[in-house]
């Protein structure tokens, strides 16, 4: 994508990175008629998600996956010689990966005829914008309507940068090689997707977690159908522990692990990453300059139209709060173009599906059952193990499970859940049943294709039933 480096002085509506909800925001507003003008770094759009998250890492997570079933075929009668990984050529294809959707999103671009700056910036005012281009070159613009869409950025341990041997998510995607032994810090969805990546091309991983069980917050029968694949793959899960210090040496890194009971002990890492959350972009914005509230944890206020208290500049995505997840940023991105170009849009999704992409995916909507049991909320739940189903033992696979939560009362789906190949796919009919006030009657009425993982969908909401 050609970028001026011209800084223009005025800009209708500007939008101020060009991530997930930044470039679908600026497309969206210029198919309404609205001249827009996108500043972000990068010569073409994507930010994190498509260029140091989401694509990366799901990248190499097919490569895991080949490995995976290559090595599983044996179980059915197909067996292969252990693979040889290439590195570079799985590095190189990765960022092919990465190159065919950024030079697509640039071509867009083009063709909407966007003014692109490549750069930074930062609120002088309420409406105007200080803006540092990358090649150095200085101005001002002055705009009418502001989209920010800023992302956000891995915490670190404080105390401790990243270096050759520490590393955050983006340099574990940068994938430099594949270090023998691997601890990852912290349980979440960004390192045990990580983790299992690398398991499968040749690490030996270990992953430490601070909290009594993987992925908090999410439904613990999801969580214990992956625990027991993961427990095979990697070298050790070590909850209830806590990273006391890291050390690092010419030779690795020295790590200090303090357990429940408060014993330390050392152990020694050729790598460690370090994936303890993300925090939002939301400072040098020049925030202060303007009345835009930001909360305790860094995330700017906005209202259901994702207006901040300056009413002409909108948030969107990460720095808006959680979930921080894309999809979420373009749904996000739909309401504020609608809303600066002058229509009626409000945000209020009944849900937002969150997915875990480790073998197997984790995806869920909705209320949860142990959210449920943490509120109090009295629900009727139904769990279909897949070990029946006949799609899954013609995969090889029967270590799945799908749940069902209603409202006892009413029949009303309040949230769906699944583990297993494929979570993320499912989960989106989840999605609908809560989009359109489904009741389990209309999933149970609803044909599903034989045979399918979908049919457990259908054989759980048939437990639902009290006829």
């Amino acid at each position: 994508m050609s970028a001026t480096q011209d800084i223009p002085a005025k800009a209708r509506l500007v939008v101020i990175g060009a991530g997930p909800g930044g470039y679908h925001a600026a497309f969206k507003a210029a198919a309404l008629g609205l001249e827009v003008t996108v500043i972000d770094p990068e010569e073409n759009p994507g930010g994190v998600c498509v260029h140091r998250g989401c694509i990366p890492s799901k990248a190499l997570l097919h490569v895991a996956k080949l490995v995976d079933e290559a090595a599983e075929a044996a179980d059915i009668g197909v067996t292969f010689a252990k693979p040889t990984i290439d590195i570079d050529r799985v590095r190189e294809w990765k960022n092919e990966v990465i190159g065919k959707l950024t030079g697509g999103l640039g071509m867009k671009v083009k063709q909407q005829k966007l003014t692109h700056v490549r750069g930074l910036a930062s609120f002088k005012d309420s409406h105007t914008l200080k803006v540092v281009g990358t090649d150095g070159a200085e101005g001002e613009m002055v705009f009418e309507q502001a989209i920010m869409a800023t992302g956000s950025r891995p915490f670190m341990l404080p105390g401790v940068t990243t270096g050759e041997r520490i590393i955050d998510s983006t340099g574990a995607l940068e994938l430099v090689d594949v270090p023998a032994t691997l601890l990852v810090v912290g349980g979440g969805y960004i390192g045990l997707e990580l983790g299992s990546a690398y398991a499968a091309l040749g690490s030996q991983v270990s992953v430490v977690e601070m909290t009594g069980g993987l992925l908090p917050g999410c439904d613990r029968d999801l969580v214990s159908v992956l625990k027991r694949r993961l427990g095979k793959k990697f070298e050790a899960i070590m909850l209830n522990t806590k990273v006391a210090s890291l050390k690092e040496l010419k030779s690795g890194v020295k790590v200090s692990l303090e357990d429940s009971k408060g014993e330390v002990t050392e152990q020694k890492f050729d790598k460690v990453l370090v994936s303890i959350g993300r925090k939002p972009n939301t400072q040098n914005l020049g925030l202060e300059n303007t009345t835009i509230e930001v909360d305790e944890r860094g995330f700017i206020k906005v209202d259901g139209q994702r207006r901040t208290a300056e009413k002409h500049i909108f948030a969107i995505g990460d720095i808006a709060g959680e979930p921080m997840l894309a999809h979420k940023a373009y749904a996000e991105a739909d309401v504020a173009a609608e809303a600066a170009a002058g229509h009626k849009a409000v945000y209020e999704p009944r849900a937002v599906p969150a997915v875990v992409f480790t073998d197997p995916e984790i995806a869920w909507c909705g209320l949860t059952e142990t959210e449920a049991r943490a509120q109090g909320i009295k629900v009727q739940t139904a769990k279909v193990p897949w070990r029946g189903n006949g799609r899954t033992l013609t995969l090889g696979r029967d270590d799945g499970i799908t749940k069902i939560i209603v409202d006892p009362e009413t029949d009303r789906v309040l949230g769906v859940a699944v583990a297993g190949p494929g979570a993320g796919e499912l989960i989106a009919e989840g999605v609908l049943a809560l989009e359109m006030a489904a009741v389990g009657e209309d999933l149970r009425r609803t044909i599903h294709p034989h045979p399918t993982l979908s049919e457990t969908v259908y054989e759980a909401a048939q437990m639902l039933t009290k006829k």
